[in-house]
Parts: C-alpha cells; sequence; structure tokens
C-alpha cells in the first residue's frame, strides 16, 4: 500500500447530505484548530439540546472544587475519564454488540480459537478470509481495562473477511486480574501480535501485512504496541506492525492517573513512563490513524487530539479523524461498516479500500 507525504495527510469531514467524505489537511494551523475546536463545541451543545429529558451529559451539578488537572476539579476529570457521564444509553449500544455477534456467529460461524500463552485467559479469535496469503487485522477490545472479551466483537469480523483480510481478535486479563498492573495486559497483547506473526503462515495470512486496531483501552493497548521497541523486548522485527487504527484510546496516563480509574489501576511512575505511548513515539513505525466522536468526553478528545498533533511534530505518518455527532461506543461500531468512519480508514489502511 502506498501513504502520502505527510504534507497530504487529511482530516475526513462530511461536505453534502449524501454523507461524502473528503480529506482537510490534518492537525493544520493553531487558527484551524481553534475553528474545529468550536465547530466541535457547537456540535456537541447541539446534541445535548437533543437529548431526552433526564439524559444528563457531563459530571453532576456541584460546587466547583480545587483544579486538579488543566481546569479540571476531581469530579470533572473523573468524569471526563467515565464513559457512562457522556453516553448515558451505553448499556443499549454494548447490548447491540453482543446481540449483533451473536447474529454474526449464525451467518459467518464460529472462529478458530488459539493459545497464544500459557494462561487460560491467553487465547484468540480468528476468522479466515477466503483470500490466500491475506493481510491481518488484530482487534483489541475495550472496557476500562476492566471488562470485555473477544467474543463480544465477532460482529465486526464480516467487514473484513468479505474485503479479503483474517480477522483476529484477542483476549487478555483485566487491570483486577492483573492486580492493578495494565503492563500485564499491554504484554498480553504483545505477545497476542507475536503469536499472528509466527503463526500466519498455518491459517493463510501474510506475517508482513499484520495491522492493528483498538478501541477505547484497547486504543490505549494498541498504542503502546505501536510504540513497542519490538527487535529489544521480543526480538521480533521493528516494523511487525505495518499501521493501526486507534479509535478514542488514551495515550498520557498523567491525567488518568489523577482520576477515578488510579481507583483500580496501580499507577506508580514506572507504570505511568511505561504505559504513555505519547511518550515512546520514537518507537512508532508504522502510519496510524486516530479516530474519534464530537459526543465523547472531553479528556477522550484531547488525549485523541494532542496525540495525533505530537506524531505529526515528531515527522510520522498520522491522519487523524473527527466523527461529528458519534459518542464513544458510536463510534466503535463504524469498524463493521465498509463506508463506516472507521472501517473504511481500515480497509485503506489495508489496501482494500479506498479512503
Amino acid at each position: 500500500m502506498r501513504h502520502r507525504p505527510m504534507g497530504d495527510r487529511m482530516q475526513r469531514e462530511p461536505h453534502s447530505t449524501k454523507g461524502d467524505l473528503t480529506r482537510r489537511t490534518v492537525l493544520g494551523t493553531a487558527a484551524g484548530a481553534t475553528a474545529a475546536a468550536g465547530l466541535a463545541a457547537a456540535t456537541e451543545a447541539l446534541a445535548v439540546d437533543a437529548l431526552p429529558a433526564g439524559c444528563r451529559i457531563g459530571p453532576p451539578p456541584h460546587p466547583k472544587g480545587p483544579l486538579v488537572f488543566l481546569n479540571y476539579d476531581q469530579i470533572e476529570l473523573d468524569a471526563a475519564y467515565d464513559q457512562g457521564s457522556y453516553a448515558p444509553l451505553r448499556g443499549q449500544i454494548q447490548a447491540r454488540f453482543e446481540s449483533n455477534s451473536e447474529v454474526a456467529r449464525k451467518r459467518i460461524g464460529n472462529p478458530r480459537r488459539e493459545s497464544y500463552g500459557p494462561a487460560e485467559i491467553e487465547k484468540l479469535d480468528i476468522y479466515r478470509t477466503t483470500r490466500a496469503n491475506a493481510p491481518i487485522l488484530v482487534f483489541v477490545h475495550g472496557g476500562a481495562w476492566l471488562r470485555g472479551s473477544a467474543r463480544q466483537y465477532h460482529y465486526l469480523a464480516e467487514n473484513f473477511i468479505v474485503a479479503g483480510a483474517h480477522f483476529v481478535a484477542l483476549d487478555f486479563n483485566n487491570a483486577e486480574e492483573a492486580n492493578g498492573d495494565i503492563r500485564v495486559m499491554a504484554d498480553q497483547v504483545r505477545r497476542g501480535i507475536g503469536w499472528v506473526y509466527r503463526n500466519a503462515a498455518a491459517f493463510g495470512g501474510d506475517p508482513n501485512r499484520i495491522y492493528i486496531v483498538g478501541q477505547s483501552s484497547g486504543a490505549h493497548l494498541a498504542g503502546v504496541a505501536l510504540t513497542t521497541d519490538w527487535v529489544k523486548d521480543y526480538d521480533l522485527p521493528a516494523g511487525i506492525l505495518k499501521g493501526g487504527i486507534l479509535q478514542s484510546g488514551m495515550y498520557e496516563m498523567k491525567p488518568v492517573r489523577l482520576s477515578r480509574r488510579s481507583s483500580y489501576v496501580k499507577f506508580d511512575d514506572t507504570m505511568e513512563e511505561a504505559m504513555s505511548s505519547q511518550r515512546h513515539i520514537a518507537n512508532l513505525r508504522a502510519p496510524i490513524w486516530v479516530i474519534y466522536g464530537t459526543n465523547e468526553t472531553p479528556e477522550f478528545q484531547r488525549q485523541n487530539r494532542e496525540f495525533a498533533a505530537a506524531v505529526k511534530a515528531a515527522g510520522k505518518d498520522v491522519t487523524l479523524i473527527v466523527a461529528p455527532n458519534h459518542n464513544h461506543y458510536e463510534i466503535q461500531e463504524t469498524l463493521a461498516n465498509p463506508i463506516g468512519w472507521a472501517g473504511r480508514a481500515a480497509l485503506a489502511m489495508m489496501g482494500l479500500g479506498k479512503a
């Protein structure tokens, strides 16, 4: 797949009532960024106004407390890292993931399940395409580092196996099972990728065309994988990953450490440093697409904007995609659609569709 020079990497936005997509410069001038922020704020305000009565968005009403990070007090920062505060119907959407996956299994069958490590949870699901020597998309699920499974996201597979790629979904421990150490989870994801590389030929995959996509806390883990020193730490090729889609992730752990998430993630300085992919951009060797929706929490929007800006500033290949009127869970669903925000980007990344 050919990649355009950095000057040509663009941001997607809608421009017509037919939903056609154009490209605009990623992370342009400061004035452009300010205008985009204003548009996002206006879009979010409209979305809030359209909510039915009783659906509160954001932190609960409270007297402003001492600042903890930027202009957030503790209640506001906790809400900014709690998706339920900004997506009150998340339970319905997540239930749809489950039911859509059940329907998908009836249509395309059960995946091939393999072990990538000795622990019971260290398994992965493979949905194979019919194309020989096909590219491989490794999927890392989200769930606040606390929940989620590969099985919940089988509904995503059909988009890729029809297009000509294998779809591999990883299972791994949650933070509580890892005694609060998310480095354990990151290591499992990286070992899963290593298994895919070493065993690709056994299921008809091309080990030289492995791509990764992650969402939410899964995007955090995928970002860590993309910024790993694979030669030093895993004795694998430096360019083992050929591209990545990061949906609504976290890339700098300092504010996360200050939030309520520290009640179950046992952050210390070493973990904060190791798990902040924004601090390890020098190891990034693949083009990436960073995606978020304008109805996400303010911190998830900021984290994705600033990570993409840092990658660009480092001279790396990045495309920022901002999806209007999508919350944290709705943007995840677009990966299942070949013309959805994330689905189109993923197919284009693998050379299986148009950007």
